[in-house]
């Protein structure tokens, strides 16, 4: 069996997720989220593009998982599931009605029992047969923050995987500065970072890199096709390093062949919003704060009908399609506290269109008891690569 944690953290997980079902009123938990799974159980897959669903109930009665049956071997392997049911693929299956009479077995009929909702694990088509199965068997509620609340402090275990992928991500971007120059091709960069992570022992990040040069590095986003750098150009690189599925983000833009009085003007704001914002995040305070702080610092700057409106995100074990684990988002206005224990991913976006300039920044930090700590050792500077 392939676990990363003891099997006591999980214990104690799974205990904190039955005292939130308790105080809920809920007798059960239908989690399709597989950071959930993941975080529950060790259960490791990519098989939640299927309908799959692991069942947490109140009481003591063990952790039932329904899936499919090339991933019977993955939760026996991966995780501390015992009892595993496999639906079958054929022309009239219903996963949905065989989760019902798991539900059945359990003495859930007409219970109140709480789902997540807001997970990529559940296709809106699936929800639908969900509710024409369990239509005036049992009572449904939205449940999907939960054990997602439960993920957003992480234990000591945990930040010892978010610090290795902080570690990960600094060899990564070493790697893809010391590849890119004039004449560069962007896939050999993208595949210089992303060999460091992996022959470092980390995993294939979930979603990224997002790596663009000239007008690409405007784009917040990946696009197909990359291109051969300029002798004079630009160069945005957003990626994870990732490391037991936990990830640790970084963000930088570099100027290729020279650099521009303007392009470094734009760096110096950028650093000072990166700065005022890591100040910002202090345990006890709302994160929204770290927000004020990033608009305060463009708009004094003149930058503020370009600049974003957030500036960063939770970070966790996650899965595909994306690395950042949300919510919560850091905007304005947010009034959830930071605590300690909380992974931050914090960045600073400037686009100036007009001039086809971009510069970014972004950091992951770990909220401690105290202040915030910056996990890259890589201290942001105007990087040119000639």
């Amino acid at each position: 069996m392939t676990l990363h944690f003891e099997t006591a953290e999980f214990d104690r997980r799974v205990a904190k997720a039955r005292q939130g079902l308790a105080e809920r009123g809920l007798a059960a938990i239908l989690l399709f989220a597989q950071e959930s799974h993941y975080y529950l159980s060790g259960y490791d897959t990519t098989g939640y593009v299927f309908f799959q669903c692991l069942v947490l109930t109140a009481d003591q009665q063990p952790l039932t998982l329904l899936t499919r049956r090339p991933d019977l071997e993955q939760a026996r392997r991966t995780s501390i599931i015992d009892d595993i049911r496999i639906w079958y693929d054929r022309e009239d299956a219903s996963p949905t009605d065989e989760l019902r009479d798991i539900l059945a077995e359990k003495g859930l009929a007409g219970a109140c029992i709480g789902i997540e909702l807001d997970s990529y694990g559940l296709r809106a088509h699936d929800y639908e047969q969900l509710k024409t199965s369990l239509d005036g068997w049992c009572e449904l509620e939205d449940a999907s923050a939960l054990v997602r609340g439960l993920r957003l402090i992480k234990s000591g275990a945990e930040l010892d995987y978010v610090r290795r992928a902080a570690e990960l991500a600094d060899a990564s971007l070493l790697a893809m500065l010391d590849t890119a120059g004039p004449g560069a091709f962007e896939g050999d960069i993208a595949a210089a970072g992303t060999g460091a992570i992996l022959s470092g022992g980390g995993d294939p990040a979930p979603s990224g890199p997002v790596l663009g040069s000239g007008e690409r590095a405007l784009l917040i986003r990946s696009a197909t096709g990359f291109r051969h750098l300029d002798e004079q150009d630009q160069l945005t690189m957003e990626f994870a390093g990732s490391y037991r599925h936990y990830c640790a983000c970084l963000m930088r833009t570099v100027a290729i062949g020279s650099g521009s009085e303007k392009h470094r003007q734009m760096f110096q704001i950028t650093q000072d919003a990166l700065s005022a914002m890591t100040e910002a995040a202090r345990p006890g305070r709302p994160l929204g704060e770290i927000d004020d702080a990033h608009r305060r610092v463009y708009d004094e700057n003149g930058y503020g009908d370009v600049r974003m409106a957030a500036c960063g995100y939770s970070l966790g074990a996650s899965f595909r399609p994306t690395w950042m684990d949300v919510p919560p988002m850091l905007f304005s206005g947010n009034p959830l506290s930071a605590q300690p224990g909380m992974v931050l991913f914090l960045h600073a976006i400037l686009i100036d269109s007009p001039a086809n300039l971009a510069m970014s920044l972004g950091h992951t930090i770990i909220i401690t008891e105290n202040s915030a700590d910056v996990l890259s050792r890589l201290e942001p500077d105007y990087i040119i690569c000639a």
